[in-house]
């Protein structure tokens, strides 16, 4: 017995089996998280290290070679890249795909600890760390108030993060900019040497005394007591009244050979925040302080995003001389992403209907056939959730193609019953004979069309990321649909489909649309008649025509652009500004604030301006006090004539005169926060409107040699500059 007759004679099981797969999808669908591009691990690993105030060179030769002899032997590594700067070294091991990064983790972490005998003793213990999804946050919020740079982060520390931290699905939150409290304990020359005491004294004297210590139990009674001693300090007095040595019975305080005062560390970064007044115009600048929160493993990002932006504007109502801003939020451009996928697809469905409406003129034959079209697409999202898929750009987009093809096998059905009731059949025999007569055909078409999707599911690299989950997405809709198609259209067609004779004899609207629709299907069919037969009679211009079309085909196929990810307009513009290396942190603020009031009177569209300095503007590592960064906000797109890339342009040639500095003005990329990030060529380095296609990787003992030898002094690269390409450091920008 075929499955379409066990369907038609057994209904109810048939509608209880669809029920259940709709009910698991709905269910499915409403615990999915939801995000912008699939999950991923790149095959990365990172080696920091960090030995403060030492320069590049001896970080080179005492860390960075080190490193490299030991790692370079894990197996899986593909490339090794390293950088030595001040302050640090940052290694990166980049393994082939399908590397099991845990095993190759721990091969490194064993590695590391046989080098870790050779690296200084001053340095810190080598920290690794795997390329994470979940590492990358998904908001960042400026803070502002009427505060100073040391209250303001302490109030972002001890009272914002906490309230943040209790924020659904929020895991962590990372604090940059301000200034943290510090003692400064400045001890006399003079004094410490008449008394013959050594700095190290003082220090081991400072870290004995500030521990509380456990002193054990004490039994009383009915009752233990666990007793400790408090020796923390609580107040600068009781640095100030630390006994630091005994000299003839007498003790020597720390104040009686030091000052000690209540101050903050060093200044190495700093960061400012512009906003709108009420007029609407952009005002001052305040200090501020930047926090940014990543979100727990596995929760959906929009619902975390929404519970942040709701405790914030708690926030800012409840707490005074406080101003919480968001300055970057990936949920938006999730949001707009996802809408603008679910919106296609909803009109794709739509066009469906209506086309299968027109052709079909009948509801209850377009109903039949409509009804693959839910049960296939909420049925896929059980296949989502528990294939541990996320809601997505690419399985949302997998909907959409998939949504032409899921009708395609119960149109085939219907017809083909159609066909038998015209010949007399009672709707019972002819949706049995019918369904049976071609199931096997719609078999062999669904297997089809699955067949063009599974070579990707072989893909290798990042291709793999974005089209795997797109494949399982179409090739399980179109199962259901088979399934919808030799089991509910069947029962369906047994119990509504109409005859044509019940057709010709409906009156009013859809009777006369009946009869010229009938016309006009009539005239197609003639029409296409008459083609098929000039066709015939003419078969080598119709091949030749083909031919011709190949060929055209082939040829301008180079010509078509390429491109990894599209350039989306999201509403910010990103400026970095690189001073000589040494520059002093107050010089770089100095020309970062004039970069400001530049960006103030060049882009009218700006809403909010973030001012960093210091570790590498926001973008790079500590120590770096040369680098600047500043993002620009602009009010939404259909507020403004002028695209983000068109306001980089202009603002890259009105940066450009600053002497000493050189500014690099890009359009915000949307997957810049995201772990894309770690896969495609950093365009960070290159102005607007360029992209970088080459990039050259230099060695030698000499590095200012090689490069004069290789870029410089190169014929190639003299060839690029004069066709008009912008050279970056060790990156040819293609011009605009």
């Amino acid at each position: 017995m075929s499955i379409p007759r066990i369907a038609i004679h057994r209904p109810v099981t048939m509608f209880m089996l669809s029920a259940v797969i709709v009910m698991l999808g709905a269910i499915s669908l409403s615990k999915l998280p939801v995000d912008l591009m699939p999950e991923f691990a790149a095959p990365v690993i990172t080696v920091n290290t960090n030995y403060a105030n030492v320069g590049p060179l001896e970080i080179e030769e005492l860390i960075t070679r080190p490193i490299e002899q030991s790692v370079s032997a894990v197996a899986g590594i593909t490339r090794v890249e390293s950088t030595s700067r001040e302050g640090g070294a940052n290694v990166r091991l980049f393994f082939g795909w399908g590397t099991n990064l845990d095993a190759a983790a721990d091969d490194v972490r064993s590695r590391l600890d046989r080098v870790r005998g050779r690296l200084p003793e001053e340095a810190d213990p080598p920290i690794i760390f795997k390329a994470d999804s979940n590492a990358f946050p998904i908001m960042q919020i400026g803070v502002e108030g009427d505060y100073d740079p040391v209250t303001l982060r302490e109030m972002a520390e001890n009272d914002l993060s906490p309230r943040l931290e209790r924020a659904p699905g929020v895991a962590a939150v990372t604090i940059n900019g301000g200034l943290r409290r510090q003692i400064h304990v400045d001890l006399s020359k003079e004094k410490i040497t008449a008394l013959n005491l050594s700095v190290d004294r003082v220090v081991q004297a400072l870290k004995s005394e500030n521990q509380n210590l456990p002193l054990g139990q004490i039994d009383q009674g009915d009752s233990t007591y666990l007793v400790r001693s408090q020796g923390q300090f609580a107040n600068i007095d009781d640095i100030r009244n630390l006994v630091v040595m005994t000299r003839e019975n007498v003790p020597v305080y720390l104040r009686d050979v030091a000052d000690v005062t209540d101050s903050t560390e060093d200044r190495r970064q700093f960061q400012r925040m512009t906003s709108r007044d009420a007029s609407g115009k952009l005002g001052e600048g305040h200090p501020s302080v930047r926090m940014q929160i990543n979100k727990q493993s596995g929760e959906n990002t929009v619902a975390v995003a929404q519970g942040i932006r709701a405790e914030v504007a708690r926030i800012n109502r409840d707490v005074p001389g406080v101003r919480l801003v968001v300055l970057d939020d990936n949920a938006i451009f999730i949001e707009r992403a996802i809408n603008n996928v679910k919106e296609h697809a909803l009109v794709g469905g739509i066009l469906v209907v209506l086309i299968i409406f027109a052709f079909l003129r009948d509801f209850r034959s377009t109903l039949i056939v409509c009804t693959s079209i839910p049960v296939s697409v909420i049925g896929t999202f059980a296949l989502l959730y528990f294939g541990g898929f996320t809601l997505n750009t690419m399985t949302f987009g997998g909907l959409a193609l998939g949504i032409g093809m899921i009708v395609d096998a119960a149109i085939v059905v219907l017809e083909n019953t159609h066909r038998h009731l015209e010949k007399g059949k009672d709707r019972m025999t002819a949706a049995i004979d019918g369904s049976e007569e071609v199931w096997s055909a719609i078999l062999a078409s669904t297997l089809t069309h699955i067949a063009v999707f599974v070579p990707l599911l072989f893909l290798q690299g990042i291709s793999s990321i974005l089209f795997t989950q797109l494949s399982f997405v179409v090739m399980f809709s179109l199962a259901m649909s088979l399934f919808v198609a030799v089991t509910i259209v069947p029962v369906l067609c047994s119990r509504w489909l109409r005859t044509h004779e019940e057709h010709q004899h409906h009156s009013g609207v859809l009777g006369h649309f009946y009869r010229a629709s009938e016309r006009f299907l009539e005239a197609l069919d003639d029409g296409y008649r008459r083609v098929i037969h000039i066709a015939l009679q003419h078969r080598p211009t119709v091949i030749g025509a083909a031919a011709a079309l190949v060929v055209l085909a082939v040829f301008l196929y180079p010509r078509v652009g390429t491109e990894l990810l599209p350039q989306t307009d999201e509403g910010q513009v990103n400026i970095n500004a690189q001073l000589p290396i040494g520059t002093r942190m107050e010089v770089t603020e100095g020309v970062m604030l004039r970069l400001e009031e530049l960006v103030k009177q060049s882009v009218p569209e700006a809403t909010t301006i973030v001012t960093n300095g210091g570790g590498g503007g926001g973008f790079g590592p500590a120590g770096n006090t040369n680098r600047g960064g500043m993002q620009v906000k602009l009010v939404p797109r259909d507020q403004r004539t002028r695209t983000s890339d068109q306001i980089a342009q202009d603002l890259r040639r009105r940066l450009a005169g600053i002497p000493g500095a050189i500014v690099r003005t890009n359009p915000y990329w949307v997957f810049e926060g995201t772990p894309f990030r770690t896969l495609v060529p950093s365009a960070g380095s290159c102005a607007a409107g360029t992209s970088p296609v080459i990039r050259f990787f230099l060695s030698g003992t000499d590095v200012t040699q090689v490069r004069h030898r290789y870029v410089v002094d190169s014929g190639e690269a003299a060839k690029m500059r004069a066709a008009g390409w912008i050279e970056e450091g060790p990156v040819f920008c293609a011009p605009s």
